[in-house]
């Protein structure tokens, strides 16, 4: 039989919070109470904000809270070719393209439309959806450009990867905590335009690399937070495009702070560090946090 395999998956680019201690938690509990594995994977393809000390600081937190995982750890940063490798399928196959707008002329190009009134589509997030004006340059001009050194991102034109597919697209969602139903939820990779699958100097993105390590590391149950909830239409529709396997998916509760905004790094949100020098303990954070 095989064994289900999860995944705790940060990015060593601040310090863990109780949000980060919920999720590695709940996937340790999972994986024991199913007899299967826990994998530790350093999302690290950010190599300006992510850094060694964060990695250090990360473990030594996941350690002190009890968290066991199997060796070895993948790093991703270590592992650009493979996912240079997948884009370069993706180029070969024409479904992606270089976008070379930057933000001001995204912002600029809406802000005409808008005064026009004529409004722009929002992704689940509320940022702008990328102007179709790159996708319609010719490939000549595309190369002519890359020669001469602009920045620019790859991007998947979802509309063309979507007719490739030809059907609609799924994902199987459990319900709850317990693993014990489900339901199939309706993926819509529309909803956020042509998404970054990977930038001029690093050959991947974060929607591109975890679903290359997910399949590559047999993957079977994705448990992660609720603001991610989305965000797998993107990643079932590139699983679909590059014949790899589906895990199933539960998005947990987030834990949210006094003012019930969800916790974060960049916002500085008190971190387990500071919670354990306080006087916590790891059965007092899995209190705080309900399990």
């Amino acid at each position: 039989m095989t064994l289900l395999t999860f995944r705790f998956a940060p990015s060593p680019n601040g310090e863990l919070h109780l949000g980060h201690a919920y999720s590695a938690l709940l996937n340790q509990k999972l994986a024991s109470a199913s007899g299967g594995r826990l994998l530790l994977r350093i999302e690290d393809i950010d190599t300006t904000r992510c850094t060694p000390q964060f990695e250090a600081a990360m473990l030594a937190d996941l350690k002190w809270l009890g968290l066991g995982w199997e060796e070895p750890v993948r790093r991703q940063s270590v592992h650009f070719a493979e996912y240079k490798a997948v884009l370069d399928r993706l180029i070969d196959e024409e479904l992606v393209y270089p976008a070379f707008m930057s933000r001001g002329e995204i912002r600029a190009f809406i802000a005409d439309r808008e005064k026009r009134g004529r409004g722009w589509p929002r992704d689940p997030d509320g940022v702008p959806l990328y102007p179709p004006i790159d996708k319609a340059l010719p490939v000549k001009e595309r190369k002519r450009r890359i020669a001469d050194n602009e920045l620019f991102a790859w991007r998947l034109d979802v509309d063309a990867a979507v007719a490739r597919i030809g059907r609609g697209l799924a994902w199987t969602e459990f319900s709850d905590e317990t693993l014990s139903a489900t339901r199939s939820v309706e993926a819509r990779p529309q909803d956020w335009g042509d998404v970054v699958v990977a930038r001029r100097d690093i050959p991947t993105s974060y929607h591109l690399a975890v679903i290359v390590d997910d399949a590559l590391q047999g993957v079977s149950h994705v448990v992660r937070g609720q603001d991610l909830f989305s965000a797998t239409g993107v990643q079932r529709l590139l699983q679909e495009l590059l014949g790899l396997p589906q895990p199933a998916y539960f998005h947990h509760h987030l834990i949210l702070g006094p003012d019930r905004r969800k916790l974060s790094k960049s916002l500085g949100d008190t971190g387990l560090a500071a919670l354990r020098d306080a006087g916590a303990s790891p059965d007092g954070i899995r209190r705080m946090v309900g399990l």
